[in-house]
Formats: C-alpha cells, sequence, structure tokens
C-alpha cells in the first residue's frame, strides 16, 4: 500500500470515528472537548497536515484536498451540534425563568401617606387657607423657649404638667410647639399669622391616651385690634372645615399661663351625648408679648393649639393613640 493511500484511510477511518462521538455528545463541554481533540492546535487534523509533508510532491494535492474536506466537516458537523444544545439550554431557561401570562398577576403594593401625617396635611391646609403661614422650630429647646417666654418661670406649677425630657441642664425635648411662636415673634413685627406644626416629648407612660411622642399643630395671630371674638370666628371656621358643619361646639373657661382669657374648646357629633375636648385656645397674655418687645397696649394675639393624633381620634373613631405608632399595615390600611 503507498504511503497515499494509507493517509487517504485514515482520514476516513478518522471521519467515521468523528462521526461516531458526534452522535454520542450530550452538552456543550463534550462538543468542545471533540472540537479540541480533532480541530485543535495539536489535534489529530493537525498530525494529519504534518504527515504530508512525507507524501512525494505529485500526491499532497490529493491527499491535503482530502484533510481540507474532513476539516470542514467536523467544523460544520460540531457547530451544528453547538447550536442545537444553545438552543436547548435558552429553552430550558426560557421555560424555567418565563412569565405564565395565563396565571393572575402579582400586584405589589403602593406605599401612601400615614393616618397622621394625612390629618396633619389636613389641618395645616384649612389654616393656611384662612391666612396663616407655616412655621418650624428645633425640637430640642432651651428652658427659655419652651417655658420661661411663655409665662412660665422656673418653680411655676403649670411645669408639673409637663413631664420633661431634658438633654442637659438648659436643653429638652420640646413640649409643645409653642416655642415656635416665641422665636417668629422675636423675628419680625407685627402683624404676625402663623401655624406651628411639629413633633413633640413628654415623659408620659403609654396608654390609651398618652404616648411619649406626639404631634401638635399650633396656631397664633398678633395684630392691632383683635379680641376674643376674632379667636371664636376662626375656631368655628375650623370646625365646619374639619368636622362638618353639624357638630355643635362650646367653649369652657380654663387656665393656660401664656394666654388670658384661656378657655378649652369641645365639640359634640351630630348624635352625640358626650362633649368631645379638642383644644386649648386664648389671648396671648401680655406678659409673653412684652417678652418679645411687643407693646401689649397697641398688639393683641390669639393662640390655640391641637393635638394631631387627638383630632384623628376624633375623626376616625379610634380609641387608642398606640395604634397609630405599631405599624400594623391591617389598622394604617383603613385611612
Amino acid at each position: 500500500m503507498s504511503q497515499l493511500d494509507a493517509l487517504l484511510d485514515k482520514i476516513q477511518d478518522l471521519k467515521e470515528e468523528s462521526k461516531a462521538n458526534l452522535e454520542e455528545v450530550e452538552s456543550l463541554q463534550e462538543c468542545e472537548e471533540l472540537r479540541v481533540k480533532y480541530l485543535g492546535r495539536n489535534g489529530e487534523i493537525q498530525e494529519l497536515f504534518d504527515e504530508l509533508g512525507d507524501l512525494p510532491d505529485e500526491d499532497k494535492a490529493e491527499a491535503g484536498k482530502g484533510i481540507n474536506k474532513l476539516k470542514s466537516f467536523l467544523q460544520d458537523r460540531i457547530e451544528e451540534k453547538k447550536e442545537k444544545f444553545k438552543r436547548r439550554e435558552k429553552e430550558k431557561k426560557l421555560k424555567q425563568e418565563g412569565i405564565d401570562v395565563t396565571l393572575p398577576g402579582r400586584s405589589r403594593g403602593v406605599g401612601k401617606r400615614h393616618v397622621i401625617t394625612q390629618v396633619n396635611d389636613e389641618l395645616t391646609t384649612i389654616f393656611k387657607r384662612m391666612g396663616f403661614s407655616l412655621a418650624l422650630g428645633p425640637e430640642v429647646e432651651s428652658d427659655y423657649y419652651n417655658f420661661e417666654a411663655l409665662n412660665i418661670p422656673e418653680l411655676h406649677p403649670a411645669r408639673d404638667e409637663w413631664d420633661s425630657l431634658y438633654v442637659d441642664d438648659e436643653h429638652l425635648l420640646r413640649t409643645h410647639t409653642s416655642p415656635v411662636q416665641i422665636r417668629e415673634m422675636e423675628s419680625q413685627e407685627p402683624p404676625v399669622k402663623i401655624i406651628c406644626p411639629g413633633k413633640c416629648y413628654r415623659r408620659d407612660t403609654p396608654d390609651a391616651t398618652h404616648y411619649p411622642v406626639f404631634h401638635q399643630v399650633e396656631l397664633l395671630w398678633v395684630d392691632e385690634n383683635l379680641t376674643f371674638a376674632n379667636l371664636k370666628y376662626v375656631i368655628r371656621s375650623f370646625v365646619e372645615e374639619f368636622f362638618g358643619p353639624e357638630f355643635s361646639m362650646r367653649f369652657r373657661a380654663d387656665y393656660f399661663p401664656f394666654t388670658e382669657p384661656s378657655a378649652e374648646v369641645d365639640v359634640m357629633r351630630p348624635d352625640g351625648e358626650d362633649w368631645l375636648e379638642i383644644m386649648g385656645s386664648g389671648m396671648v397674655d401680655p406678659n409673653v408679648l412684652e417678652a418679645v418687645d411687643y407693646d401689649p397696649e397697641t398688639y393683641q394675639g390669639f393662640a390655640l393649639g391641637l393635638g394631631v393624633e387627638r383630632m384623628a381620634m376624633l375623626k376616625y373613631g379610634i380609641d387608642d393613640i398606640r395604634l397609630f405608632y405599631r405599624n400594623d399595615l391591617r389598622f394604617l390600611d383603613q385611612f
């Protein structure tokens, strides 16, 4: 047998072997292993090309043609197999990760404002429509702004009503938003017409009606010729808009160190029998006006303060303030 015949037989044997091996492959990895075995730099096709050098010149063309034909055959068949396995893997992945459009969709909840935020925004919006401007202040206050400038000097009995949270000897977490009123009056001349919403703190033991953290909205109007009648008009307008015109309203005489005269305000539901307290109010005490260098002979003012949590409880019939802070979506989603 000549060298040419021997090489051609070797080419044919390699073709049959490779065809059999390609039929048995079951993955992309096995395809790659066959490619390296036959078509790699040191693969069996390269070995056939190396043997061409030992053939007579007149036989090299025929032998080279046979080797190249085998090489093309292997390249095509291996590529076909690879494509087949790639498609199979892609289909498997799509099946695993695909979306079945025949199934009901998965709804994703949309966040919304907390009920306290909703009520706070409603309160401030009502007063803004009456012409009051928003004023904010620090939550850590000095003893002067929280008490003394509001006609509550050291050892005054009224301080017993606030079991305060002190940061140091001179500073505390504010017990009401009234300090904002003092800061605003110090920074401008009358008229002053503001609302002061914000968070407050008192060292209360949590129960159905008390919590160490709560929210207030306070109002202040200082100008010439203001009277208690102006205060009553503002409160009546507020009650009608927030609760409804069918609610009854009354004033009860009370005492606050920073207002004189002072009054609590109560409302009653149309079908109710009990009065419900909603806020404290009164004419600004002359001592408070003098503390900010306002002439009490020229200017008068009135103020009111209400708890946001209490207003929410009254409006929605909630009987426990602690529910606002438990982060229970079953409760919060109702509002």
